[in-house]
């Protein structure tokens, strides 16, 4: 009689671990995707209200506008010349945002080399 008791349980316990629809592997599975999903959630409302802040800075000063559009758009004036610096990490963050493998044209010598090789 003991042993049917405990295989039931086993049996029991086999099915609400790994059969049942709501098993534990499922229950680690939906932990896992809320967890992240609230890591998201909280890096989202943080730009969000970085975003209403630089949104609300440009709004009230065109100085603020001006510099916003000079740094982020490479807009000048008609008598300027405009220089941009670009650091490796500014430059390894733009291949990453526009997913360009090559770098950056920074030795034009090097490239007509490897181009023609055989001159």
């Amino acid at each position: 009689m003991r042993n049917r008791y405990v295989l039931t349980i086993l049996i029991f316990l086999v099915w609400l671990l790994l059969i049942d629809s709501n098993n534990l592997i499922e229950r680690a599975r939906q932990v896992y995707t809320r967890n992240s999903l609230t890591r998201e959630k909280e890096y989202y409302m943080k730009r969000i209200e970085e975003d209403k802040q630089k949104l609300k800075e440009l709004r009230t000063s065109d100085e603020n506008l001006e510099k916003f559009a000079r740094e982020q758009y490479h807009m000048k004036k008609p008598n300027e010349d405009l220089f941009i610096i670009v650091t490796p990490d500014e430059e390894r963050k733009i291949r990453r945002e526009n997913k360009i493998s090559k770098p950056l044209n920074r030795d034009k010598k090097k490239e007509q080399k490897k181009r023609w090789w055989w001159l």
